[in-house]
């Protein structure tokens, strides 16, 4: 079965930022797996893997734009510290989490102070071009309850209690 809509693939990956530094990998732990054409996955990776097939393994190079994102000036804002979640000393490049009225958010502090912080809230790897080592372990067709949901369910998806 190749990748198309209604399909859920389960794969492992190793990020790269473009200097070849590894970022992060599912290599030592379960695979991940997701819904294709649900948007859970970013845009250009999801392109790529449109049509691949489980065995298939390659190397996507995606630039920043069909990644995270450009990054954008406009999402660096000042907050009240009690609005943070972190541990220890607040300081400048950490990345907490904001409580927003849509849950939490991760962000990266520019620079704290004592009673507010300025953040930046674009994706950490927003605007960074980025390559994911790729290896489709597993496609097949979604259930009608993962279709209803929009995500995968079972090892490396979204699990419910």
């Amino acid at each position: 079965m190749n990748i198309g809509p209604e399909s859920v693939v389960t794969f492992h990956y190793t990020l790269r930022n473009a200097a070849g530094e590894e970022l992060e990998t599912s290599r030592d732990g379960e695979p991940t797996a997701y819904l294709h054409a649900a948007d859970n996955i970013i845009p250009g990776l999801e392109k790529v893997m449109e049509g691949k097939a489980a065995g298939d393994s390659f190397t996507a190079e995606l630039a920043a734009a069909d990644a995270y994102g450009e990054r954008d000036p406009e999402r660096q804002q000042r907050v009240p510290v009690k609005h943070l979640v972190f541990k220890g000393k607040l300081k400048a490049g950490m990345s907490v989490a904001l409580n927003t009225s849509q849950g939490q958010m991760p962000v990266t502090v520019i620079k704290a102070g004592r009673h507010s912080a300025d953040i930046d809230t674009n994706h950490p790897l927003a605007g960074e071009d980025l390559s994911f080592d790729i290896e489709i372990v597993d496609v097949r067709a979604a259930t009608p309850e993962e279709l209803s949901h929009g995500h995968a369910h079972g090892p490396g998806g979204h699990h419910h209690h």
